[in-house]
């Protein structure tokens, strides 16, 4: 019995966070939604938004839709299915990779850039709230 304690007590913690995990997203995707987006549009906004901000060298403020799908933990088929909106929306775009003709990178539109940053003080004032301790 001594030995399931540990164990139980790991489950615990894994449903914990998993419990966590999704009352943040719930909250995210309610308070973006005013804003015409869910979480995991503004999670790929937002990795574009970072990369045009450090300046990946190389490749722009674009990236790989498999670096994206790396990033945001979305299935390659569904971030492609949200990549299309996204870019229908007007806030993305898609383009060769000047690299490897095979490959698309997306990219933030100066729209994609400007709701990027109208929202973000929402998602952040969000996180702050459900996971500052």
């Amino acid at each position: 019995m001594a030995a399931k304690k540990p164990e139980q007590a790991l489950v615990d913690q894994w449903r914990d966070m998993l419990a966590l995990h999704a009352r943040t997203q719930c909250e995210l995707d309610r308070a973006l939604n005013q804003h015409g987006l869910c979480a995991s549009d503004f999670e790929v906004l937002d990795v574009l938004a970072d990369a045009a901000t450090r300046g990946r060298s190389g490749s722009g403020s674009s990236f790989r839709v498999q670096e994206i799908s790396e990033r945001v933990h979305l299935s390659q088929s569904a971030l492609s299915r949200l990549i299309a909106r996204l870019e229908k929306d007007g806030l993305v775009q898609r383009l060769m990779c000047a690299q490897d003709r095979r490959g698309v990178v997306v990219a933030l539109t100066a729209k994609g850039r400007a709701l990027h940053g109208e929202v973000l003080p929402v998602q952040r004032a969000v996180l702050t709230r459900m996971l500052a301790n």
